[in-house]
């Protein structure tokens, strides 16, 4: 099978080759007076978008690789019941690196290269609303890299074939937010002349959209709230900009967030098919991680059934039964009977990788709110509003969910095997206490997100080692020797082999700029060890 990163990268190519660099008309200055429609320069540079999309989460090989065997599980949504290299391997803290290099090729190789190819072929000026989703593309797929690794090459990527410097993480965060102001207004300048100009053609990336069908004023939405979502990630290492920043993505007249599941961030159709339906149910690679069953099952959580299927072990079969990380698992079958994810509702092959969600934004208001930020709204509100919209988006009723004020999260038993067997680890509760304090109020709005969040381990696990919550079961079985604490977690993966080969010199850098050893127990610059508040 030719992989999707191929296809784009080939039609790219194409591009550069068949189609001149000064032939786009269609620059800012000329919307309310160009009517020349479609061109081919603006058809050949939209056949790169769905690459640029569907790598943000590639199929199955790569996701299994970039995301579902790293973040998926140290977030507690995922366990594999593969025992991988004889048990040694990323789910017990040994840290593969064959596998964690793919997050750099997927990353610099299916991404980066196409955006700076359509940015050379002038997409920047002749282009600037497809330049800004690029922009959106780009940081959401680097944002993604950097709170993987740290340091990354970024801001001179791709202009040297010797060796690239790396930015420190704080400088790519910076740069972020830069390309997430030129990404609005480059949108927010086209939606505005569209609606000045009536023959001017008012959805001209329809056609090469796998998120919204080529609507700008959602992709403005999408740019904002992952304003406010790089913002929290910062608050307790650079408040002022935290909060700066988050202010920037909640005042409206910036085009607004995620309000509704109608405007949330999913990559589906065009010949891409949904991951984690192959990793789950062909592959039997994963299943339901024993955190989120200790949560779910505590909580009566009526999303459980839409997420995981319930065990089919004869011993606890109709049960829902997770696997907690880091678990000696036996050959398959043995744990191939505990619970899965669903594909028959969450994650079908044409149900969407959720990038973003309206419920996702609403508990970073509810967090914004708490840090006293102007234009977040009343906590209360929205940490309820996040909640019920994740319940629409997966079209369960709350019930008397958000009233409740009594269940907890259960303890973990492991059916096959007691040494894998934990108590719960938090008392959180669910409905909302005002008289709380402001860090058990973190906790509450933190596990809620992260149920709702589910199945984006990527930012789960972020929010997880920014906060401590939700609190998460501990690795079973530590390989790590002693590079990662078992208590603290893993923070990290480590940079690929293949970087110090090739770009060795400034790897060597990046790791100064980390400040730590180059493993899994060292943190980024924005996990700051400590309090929340």
């Amino acid at each position: 099978m030719v992989h999707h990163g191929y296809k784009f990268c080939q039609a790219v190519l194409c591009f550069l080759l068949l189609f001149s660099l000064s032939s786009c008309t269609k620059d800012f200055e000329k919307f309310n007076t160009d009517n020349t429609g479609f061109t081919p320069d603006q058809y050949h540079i939209g056949l790169v978008y769905p690459g640029i999309q569907s790598a943000i989460f590639g199929l199955e090989g790569d996701y299994q690789l970039t995301q579902n065997l790293n973040a998926d599980c140290y977030a507690g949504y995922m366990m594999s019941p593969n025992p991988f290299r004889g048990n040694i391997n990323n789910l017990n803290y040994d840290l593969v690196d064959g596998w964690n290099r793919q997050s750099f090729i997927v990353s610099y190789t299916n991404s980066l290269f196409a955006i700076n190819s359509i940015a050379q072929a002038g997409t920047r000026t002749k282009l600037p609303d497809f330049w800004g989703i690029a922009l959106i593309l780009k940081v959401e797929t680097f944002s993604r890299l950097t709170d993987k690794f740290g340091p990354i090459a970024y801001s001179k990527s791709g202009s040297s074939l010797i060796s690239t410097p790396y930015d420190s993480q704080q400088d790519a965060y910076k740069q972020f937010f830069l390309e997430l102001d030129t990404a609005v207004t480059n949108l927010n300048t086209y939606v505005k002349a569209a609606a000045q100009n009536s023959s001017m053609e008012k959805n001209p990336f329809a056609k090469y959209d796998l998120v919204y069908g080529g609507e700008y004023s959602k992709w403005i939405k999408l740019a904002n709230s992952l304003r406010l979502r790089l913002a929290m990630h910062i608050v307790k290492v650079d408040p002022a900009t935290a909060q700066s920043q988050g202010q920037k993505a909640l005042d409206p007249a910036n085009g607004g967030l995620l309000a509704t599941n109608a405007d949330n961030a999913g990559i589906s159709g065009g010949g891409y098919h949904n991951p984690l339906n192959v990793i789950a149910s062909s592959w039997t690679d994963i299943s339901m991680g024993a955190s989120l069953e200790s949560y779910m099952t505590g909580y009566n959580d009526p999303r459980l059934p839409k997420y995981v299927s319930p065990a089919t072990d004869n011993l606890f079969k109709g049960q829902y039964k997770g696997i907690r990380l880091g678990s000696a698992v036996t050959a398959k079958p043995g744990y191939n009977g505990f619970s899965t994810l669903n594909a028959s509702t969450a994650f079908g092959p044409n149900s969407p990788m959720w990038m973003m969600t309206a419920a996702e934004v609403y508990f970073l208001k509810a967090e914004a709110g708490l840090r006293n930020w102007t234009g977040a709204g009343d906590v209360k509100s929205n940490y309820e509003t996040g909640i019920q919209a994740s319940m629409d988006q997966w079209g369960v009723s709350a019930g008397n969910y958000k009233n409740d004020a009594t269940s907890l999260p259960k303890a973990y038993v492991d059916p096959l095997n007691a040494a894998n067997n934990a108590p719960a680890v938090s008392t959180i509760t669910i409905s909302w206490d005002s008289g709380a304090s402001n860090e058990r109020k973190l906790e509450r709005i933190i596990t809620q997100k992260w149920l709702a969040m589910f199945p984006e381990g990527q930012e789960a696990w972020t929010e997880f080692r920014r906060t401590g919550y939700p609190k998460l079961f501990t690795v079973v079985n530590n390989n790590s020797n002693g590079a990662i604490d078992t208590q603290v977690q893993i923070r990290r993966l480590a940079y690929p082999a293949n970087e110090y080969s090739t770009n060795g010199a400034e790897v060597q850098k990046a790791v100064q700029m980390l400040g730590g050893p180059d493993n899994g127990g060292t943190r980024l610059w924005w996990d700051v060890n400590k309090p929340n508040f």
